[in-house]
């Protein structure tokens, strides 16, 4: 194992400090406006063609396996309270290789949320300014689309480079604005509705199995993912013991209560004639702006006036935000060795600004291949659900090595919570589909080769310097996980969706017992946490 005086070098002198000067509202409020951003634009549309009116119970079905994960992470948070938290917790569960490359994967789930957020502000403000998207109906940028949209993601760039004391009480200021519009949206859709028998419409056009293929298809994982912001910026809290966990589990049960009223507020407001052709061919005039659109349709232009503002509002508080807290990724990247050192250090006003930057940089650069909503929700979904797989497994593995150490959260039932919280996290990307499981797994694979024949061949270090014994693991959970779903859903259907879903469970149990046993030894570990615990 490299000596911990390389992986943490950058943690302190040239690198600088992050300060840390932000409250319990600062983080709850920025795991909330992380949350809060174009999915509650498209998700409960989205929904409702996959799963009809059981989309109710995909947001509440969401929303469990979220807070699973999410309470796995609040104990853990108060062990690891620095900026990038994520990227340290892997390092002490298997060792270095493993942190840098879920540092890079991390990475890899945060670079395309500003891009795909300004994607989700370009496709509202064409309902009114129909230049930004092609007149396909696919909803993908044009040629000015995407210059709008890099414009976007400059504006939050710079917005970044201030203080991060200075850029949360924007971020609150704007938090109110996206937790009210929702709220006023509910009410005013469900009070202005009179065909309550939609319910029951279009008997026969959708499945139970719809609804739970909805939850990453629809953006419903994704609407959630915000929690983690609160995690990213414990390093600048002044007691990240007390406030990460509060905020993490607080952003979850407000955005559940809001994202489930949205979505009852929107089957409520449709008319049977919308769904003359079924659930899944669902249409009315403004679609493309759907809580826009139906406000229009129940005569109500004051709140689609609202709602035009807010798709300006609530995607661009996310992609801020989102900038923010991959930025703190990216320091701890270079914080613990596995990127240039250069991103890990910090300018007068303690922003790292070569990560802010490269954020940006990155966000253009998925706009290429991903350049409508909906596609870009589809990786991001799996990608991210993939990374926090590792959290539950982290958890399971300190409490072994480290059952005395104090934590200021700790999570009741961890021994079962936990094991329960990887196999949902494994079924999010099983109900994924087997085609975009098929890329996720093809870019880790490329990626992981890249990396080992770095190391192995360019730098002629060894096999055990590398820590293949502690890695092993990890390719039998990702096969498994991508065999199960191409058995379920290429097209041979060899194996039932609901079958599919047990062997998921039945296979997440054993790879907890896998990971358990390719751990570090205890004593690596309490040197890791040591070292972690004494940094920045």
């Amino acid at each position: 194992m490299a000596s911990i005086e390389s992986m943490g070098a950058a943690a302190t002198g040239s690198a600088g400090k992050l300060k840390r000067d932000v409250g319990i509202i600062g983080l709850l409020f920025a795991s909330t406006t992380s949350m809060i951003g174009s999915g509650w634009l498209f998700g409960a549309y989205h929904a409702s063609k996959i799963a009809g009116p059981l989309a109710v119970w995909s947001w509440v079905i969401g929303a469990v396996i979220i807070m699973l994960i999410a309470l796995c992470f609040a104990e853990l948070s108060t062990m690891f309270a620095k900026s990038g938290a994520l990227v340290h917790m892997s390092h002490a569960s298997h060792g270095q290789t493993l942190g840098r490359l879920w540092g890079w994967m991390l990475f890899l789930s945060y670079a395309p949320i500003p891009a795909v957020e300004a994607e989700g502000i370009l496709t509202y403000a064409n309902n009114y300014l129909p230049y930004f998207l092609k007149g396909d109906g696919s909803g993908s940028l044009n040629a000015m689309g995407f210059v709008a949209a890099v414009v976007l993601l400059s504006v939050l760039a710079v917005l970044n480079l201030m203080a991060v004391k200075a850029l949360l009480k924007v971020s609150n200021t704007v938090t109110w604005w996206k937790i009210a519009i929702p709220l006023v949206t509910v009410v005013g859709l469900i009070a202005a509705s009179t065909h309550w028998g939609v319910w029951h419409a279009g008997a026969g056009t959708y499945s139970t199995q719809g609804m739970f293929t909805a939850i990453p298809a629809a953006g419903i994982v994704f609407s959630f993912l915000g929690f983690r912001t609160a995690i990213d910026l414990g390093g600048e809290s002044a007691n990240p013991g007390r406030n990460i966990p509060m905020a993490v589990i607080g952003s979850v049960i407000l955005g559940a209560v809001i994202y489930i009223l949205l979505q009852v507020a929107f089957i409520m407001a449709l008319s049977p004639d919308d769904l003359a052709d079924g659930w899944a061919s669902l249409n009315f005039a403004g679609s493309a702006g759907p809580f826009a659109g139906l406000a229009m349709t129940l005569g109500m232009g004051w709140l689609a006036v609202l709602l035009y503002a807010d798709a300006y509002v609530s995607p661009g508080g996310t992609g801020l935000i989102y900038i923010t807290g991959g930025a703190r990724i990216l320091h701890a990247v270079g914080d613990t060795g596995a990127g240039p050192k250069s991103l890990s250090r910090v300018n007068a006003a303690g922003v790292p600004l070569t990560a802010v930057i490269v954020m940006w940089i990155a966000g253009i650069f998925f706009l290429l291949p991903f350049p409508a909503w909906q596609m870009m929700v589809g990786y991001i979904s799996s990608v991210t659900v993939l990374t926090y797989g590792l959290g539950p497994i982290v958890l399971l593995i300190l409490r072994r090595s480290q059952p005395d150490l104090k934590r200021s959260f700790r999570l009741a039932g961890a021994g079962v919570l936990a094991p329960v919280a990887f196999i949902a996290s494994n079924l999010v990307i099983y109900w994924t589909g087997f085609y975009t499981d098929s890329i996720l797994f093809g870019m880790l694979v490329v990626g992981f080769a890249i990396y080992a024949f770095v190391f192995h061949v360019l730098q002629k270090r060894s096999a055990e310097e590398f820590g293949w014994k502690h890695l092993g693991w990890l390719g039998a959970w990702f096969a498994g996980i991508w065999l199960l779903t191409g058995l379920s859903d290429s097209g041979a259907d060899i194996v039932g969706f609901w079958t599919g879903m047990a062997l998921v469970a039945l296979w997440s149990l054993v790879v907890v017992w896998m990971a358990l046993r390719s751990a570090l030894p205890a004593e690596e570990t309490v040197e890791l946490m040591e070292h972690f615990q004494s940094g920045n």
